[in-house]
């Protein structure tokens, strides 16, 4: 059974599939909001610095034309992997118009996490094929050394400007290459032949994935194009029953996960969104970036809602009465997470959306006048998805679960040389190419009668016990209801008899202050022996710890659990 967005869209206009991102974010043509009346597209939140909608543009040009001369990128000639560029900062109000100036030299941008190491970004750079390195003066150091190691020298490592820093001497910033551009003739028109933005590559985005070195992922000029015109089209409904033509967004994701680069960043400057830039999260700047920006709609992950509500005293100092709509993503958002926000902000509508960077990345996002608690919401118009049981079969019924397929003009180009990985990840049937998600799913009709998409959990990730399947992303939520729990995550351990059994790794909240270890664990057990199922019992036993391990976006790297609980028990082992 092939499962379809909701029938109340309107249908996905024709997807240009030869022009460069930047020209579809440039030009009004492709329906993006006139530039005349588009809200200011990026603000810093710490400095208050901005640029109008034409002065982004403008400055757009200028940073190609300069770029172009200095690192001698000819769009008319070679091919675009000859101009990789890697970005390595957090986030600043120039990240992606600097991104769309090297798609306007038929280039590839790869975006690398501000939080990566020096190995780590070295392997970025190596693999990538990287010619340049643009950074901030927080990460300079890291950036050196690794351009050093692969042999990029250090006239092409250039600066963007960060709230709080100087830039460094004898280092070409943003603003130098905007100057110098400004001097510069106008590049010659890019002359791409039909079906060229469909098969070429804008972004090289590095997959975290659950083991292993991240995967280099190609992602499409029309993968991007068609995401944003998919969530353009899906958000028009809502946004007109409610009267909003452009509002203000927060910016605090990091703009290098393709969650921001293309849902906050892109999504929003084509629909004339003003976008409150914070260089990283800090819980008391987004809240005063809130208060003073009066930001409408938050974009985040669970961690920063599960910290608001474990500090409500301090939230409470800041008027967050402008927030209308709170979008979740990168990770599962329990529903007493949601419960608990919308008893402290009754006016705040919750939903979260679904996606990975293979899909470039949303696949199913929330209507905020059709909130299923629990769900991701609905299939993006464009989209279609197969449900696959455990016994490969086709899903017929809603609230029966199986691996999710994905056909959409937005699934990426594949895994740049790694045809094993593009072997596993994407299929073929007589329906067409289909993108295999790894995500196990049901989906649930709402109360209007529209299909919804509800995560279970990764397939890889299910702990089997017993007979039994167990979510850890279910019992996480259900431990974050407690007011012990500041913050968790479940791997499966190795059990004689069971196979496998749950296993919690808690930080405690400041509830559990004076109280001994013992009795916060007994009190842990007991939550979860009262609610849930013997097999989805915390047999493996609770271990408390000072912090989870995250991802930038926000996903629980349970690997790192996974590698320290088998030391735990070599170790264990070794003295026996």
């Amino acid at each position: 059974m092939v499962f379809t967005p909701p029938s109340y869209l309107p249908p996905l206009p024709e997807l240009p599939d030869s022009i460069t991102i930047e020209e579809f974010i440039r030009n009004e043509q492709y329906g993006r909001y006139p530039l005349a009346k588009a809200r200011n597209p990026y603000t810093c939140g710490i400095t208050g610095t901005t640029y109008t909608a034409a002065q982004v543009a403008e400055r757009t040009d200028y940073m190609a034309r300069a770029i172009s001369k200095r690192l001698g990128f000819n769009p008319q000639e070679e091919s675009e992997w000859e101009r990789v560029v890697a970005i390595y900062s957090v986030n600043t109000i120039d990240y992606l118009p600097f991104t769309h100036a090297i798609h306007r030299l038929s280039g590839i941008v790869t975006p690398a996490s501000a939080a990566y190491s020096i190995p780590e970004l070295e392997h970025q750079l190596r693999t990538s094929g990287s010619k340049a390195v643009f950074t901030c003066a927080p990460l300079l150091d890291n950036a050196l050394k690794a351009a050093a190691a692969v042999g990029i020298p250090k006239d092409r490592i250039f600066i963007l400007r960060t709230a709080g820093f100087d830039n460094p001497p004898s280092y070409v910033t943003i603003d130098d290459l905007v100057a110098e551009g400004k001097e510069l003739p106008p590049l010659r028109p890019l002359k791409w032949v039909k079906g060229q933005g469909a098969r070429q590559t804008a972004y090289l985005c590095y997959s975290s994935g659950t083991s292993g070195l991240p995967k280099a992922v190609m992602v499409s000029h029309r993968n991007v194009i068609a995401n944003v015109m998919q969530v353009s089209v899906f958000d028009s409904v809502p946004r007109k029953a409610l009267g909003i033509e452009t509002q203000v967004a927060l910016g605090v994701l990091p703009y290098s996960h393709i969650y921001a680069l293309v849902l906050v960043t892109t999504l929003g400057q084509y629909r004339g969104d003003e976008v409150i830039v914070l260089p990283r999260y800090n819980f008391h700047e987004l809240l005063d970036a809130v208060q003073r920006f009066k930001i409408e709609q938050l974009f985040v992950v669970p961690p920063m809602l599960i910290q608001i509500i474990g500090n409500r005293d301090k939230a409470a100092k800041y008027n967050l009465d402008s927030v209308r709509y709170v979008y979740s993503g990168a990770a599962p958002l329990g529903s007493e997470v949601v419960e608990e926000l919308t008893g402290m902000y009754p006016k705040w509508r919750i939903g979260q959306g679904y996606g990975m960077t293979e899909c470039s990345p949303t696949v199913s996002s929330t209507n905020e006048l059709d909130v299923l608690f629990g769900s991701s919401g609905s299939l993006l118009p464009g989209k279609k998805a197969k449900v696959i049981d455990l016994e490969g079969k086709e899903v017929t019924e809603y609230d029966t679960p199986g691996e999710l397929l994905i056909q959409s003009p937005s699934v990426v180009l594949g895994y740049l040389n790694n045809e094993k990985a593009n072997a596993d990840t994407f299929v073929h049937d007589d329906d067409g190419r289909w993108l295999r998600t790894g995500d196990e799913v049901v989906i649930r009709k709402s109360a209007q009668g529209h299909e919804h998409l509800i995560v279970v959990d990764r397939i890889k990730e299910l702990i089997k016990t017993k007979g039994h399947q167990v979510a850890p992303a279910e019992l996480e939520a259900h431990l974050l209801s407690h007011p012990y729990v500041s913050d968790c995550a479940v791997i499966p351990v190795f059990d004689s008899y069971a196979g496998e059994v749950p296993k919690a790794f808690v930080t405690k909240s400041a509830d559990c202050a004076g109280k001994a270890d013992s009795d916060v664990e007994a009190a842990i057990h007991k939550h979860v022996q009262d609610h849930k199922a013997k097999h989805k019992w915390l047999a493996g036993g609770i271990e408390f710890t000072d912090a989870i391990p995250k991802s930038p976006s926000g996903k629980i790297l349970r690997r790192l659990l996974r590698d320290r609980e088998k030391k735990a028990r070599e170790a264990k082992r070794a003295k026996l």
